[in-house]
């Protein structure tokens, strides 16, 4: 497992309303990347944020933004968010054909390949595309909502992951979305996690200052 956990701001969490000044207290306290949630009301209930709003983003800083596919459709917009300027970029295996040929087209822009695995998609799906990943995440919630209670059978899956990456003698990051609560965090750290994404459950409180919260989770993690 690597060393150093990369710590990641869910920007659909953000406040909308101030979104450079939270982009710039981010940066100020040590964030690690964005992450930016694509939803297209389909394969999840909800819609996300858009690709203007990724190009914005990327005008005004320079933090890695990793960006993460919840669409039916991968195959036909992975190259506009490689064109906005994302530098990591997952999509989802359960609606995806054609899944290392995808894989294939983002690591040719120099940029980071990963899948994505709802909590009931088993690791298996895994078996015969780890080769060409640079990172797994796994969804501890069912996706599309922030708030949702974790889903307490995907510990074990991050830990099974882990296991089965060392077995192979793969370095590759396990990123981990959803309930990464102060609780959490140090439970899926323990079992393998590596990346971890933030958001109302811990970077984006009510009533907590972010400079506050990235404190603490910092102290948890380091």
């Amino acid at each position: 497992m690597k060393n150093r956990i990369a710590f990641g701001a869910s920007l659909m969490c953000a406040d909308y309303l101030n979104l450079e000044r939270d982009i710039r207290l981010l940066e100020q306290n040590g964030i690690d990347y964005l992450h930016f949630d694509v939803m297209d009301g389909h394969f999840v209930p909800n819609f996300g944020l858009n690709l203007d709003l990724l190009k914005k983003a990327r005008e005004i800083t320079n933090l890695p933004i990793n960006v993460h596919l919840m669409i039916d459709n991968a195959a036909e917009y992975i190259d506009d968010y490689m064109d906005a300027g994302c530098n990591s970029l997952s999509f989802h295996q359960e609606p995806t054909y054609h899944i290392q040929r995808l894989l294939q087209r983002i690591k040719a822009r120099g940029i980071q390949a990963g899948i994505a695995l709802n909590p009931a998609t088993p690791l298996n799906t895994l078996e015969y595309i780890l080769s060409d990943l640079d990172f797994v995440l796994i969804m501890t919630v069912n996706p599309g909502f922030a708030g949702q209670a974790l889903v307490p059978a995907t510990l074990e899956k991050i830990s099974n992951l882990r296991t089965m990456l060392s077995e192979k003698g793969l370095n590759i990051d396990i990123q981990v979305d959803g309930n990464v609560s102060f609780e959490n965090i140090p439970k899926m750290v323990n079992a393998g996690a590596t990346m971890l994404v933030g958001g109302t459950s811990s970077l984006f409180m009510k009533n907590t200052a972010l400079d506050e919260s990235i404190r603490k989770i910092f102290a948890l993690i380091y």
